[in-house]
């Protein structure tokens, strides 16, 4: 069966430090406790016999050394596509800001928006629909080039969400399941027939 997982980076702040909206133009790398959930995307796939036949990344050093930890964790000799389509978004004004900041310019009900429902808030640099359109070739190109094995995609956050539009019932999965992704968290989508079907979401390993 054609498997596609999708992983969240690890971590890029550490204790004591402000976390900030890190988007496309904060190419910030791991921390250790990054690194630590890099190696346990790795330990879990080889322990769950889910080693992928092909890797993707997003070019950010957060999302490009999750996927190398995780390969060298799994002792695979894979490379690693790099692939823009899996950046983040563009944060606009709210670019490597504090929350609290964001929710001061955008305000709480325009954050819950982007998190319930991947409204785009105002002056995020991002084309929604084209993210969608990004998931859903890349659906077809895993059909077609990768029948039958397995594809890891490690991403972030902001693009990550926009994924259930693979099963073609977007706001259906939002419902039941919500679309955040928490940092070092896996999702798991196979294909069955033309549908992709979600089997789990925002798994962290242990």
């Amino acid at each position: 069966m054609t498997t596609l997982i999708i992983a969240r980076h690890g971590n890029t702040f550490g204790p004591g430090d402000t976390p900030t909206r890190v988007g496309r133009r904060t190419d910030l790398p791991l921390v250790a406790s990054g690194e630590a959930q890099a190696r346990r995307i790795g330990e879990y796939l080889l322990h769950h016999r889910m080693v992928p036949d092909a890797v993707f990344a997003a070019p950010l050093k957060r999302s490009f050394d999750t996927a190398r930890l995780a390969v060298e964790t799994m002792g695979c000799d894979l490379p690693i596509t790099v692939d823009g389509r899996f950046s983040e978004i563009d944060y606009g004004p709210d670019e490597n800001q504090p929350e609290s900041a964001v929710v001061a310019r955008i305000g709480a009900q325009a954050l819950r928006g982007w998190d319930e429902h991947a409204a785009l808030p105002p002056g995020w640099q991002a084309d929604p629909q084209a993210i969608i359109r990004s998931w859903l070739a890349f659906g077809d190109i895993c059909r077609q080039s990768f029948e039958g094995q397995t594809v890891l995609v490690v991403t972030s956050s902001g693009i990550a969400r926009f994924a259930p539009h693979l099963t073609g019932d977007f706001e259906g999965f939002r419902r039941r399941h919500g679309i955040k992704i928490a940092t070092g968290a896996l999702c798991f989508l196979r294909l069955q027939g033309s549908r992709w079907l979600i089997e789990r979401w925002n798994i962290r390993p242990a």
